[in-house]
């Protein structure tokens, strides 16, 4: 065997090149890819993001309910039923994060594309959304990505 950088016959079993240093055999580190340790970061903002989306939607939630008397009776009728629709909203967009989190911690095959879709959904939700919107995109959306996590995956 010969060292393809300067052409000095190599010893079986040679770690190193004697001549100029060219490692042979094992890599010294492992190579990690450009998503490993974002697509790990994206999974705690996720869930930490959606654990604070649930608090106001449990808390509207609570408050519309018929059986609670917290608003004064010249209230219009509509007023607890629209405080229902948006905290069951924030409850579904709550339990999607989480999911979400949950699976990019886990390297699901589904995780990313969810990811994406509620990225792009939470472009809109200033500051934290579109931040969190802007990171899952620049780490998850181009092509390598997408097949560095297919690898990933399979993997896990």
């Amino acid at each position: 065997m010969f060292c393809d950088r300067c052409g000095i016959e190599l010893l079986a079993g040679q770690a190193f090149c004697t001549r100029c240093g060219k490692p042979f055999g094992q890599p010294l580190m492992p190579v990690q890819g450009r998503i490993a340790g974002h697509v790990r970061l994206l999974g705690i903002f996720w869930l930490a993001l959606s654990a604070f989306r649930l608090i106001p939607a449990l808390f509207l939630l609570l408050i519309s309910q018929p059986e609670v008397h917290i608003f004064p009776p010249d209230v219009p009728d509509f007023v607890p039923v629209l405080l229902r629709a948006i905290g069951f909203a924030l409850l579904v967009g709550g339990a999607a994060g989480i999911a979400t989190g949950w699976g990019l911690l886990q390297r699901a095959t589904w995780a990313r594309m969810l990811a994406i879709v509620l990225g792009c959904v939470s472009l809109v939700d200033m500051p934290f959304g579109t931040a969190i919107g802007i990171y899952s995109l620049w780490v998850l959306l181009p092509a390598a990505s997408e097949e560095e996590y297919r690898r990933m995956s399979q993997v896990a």
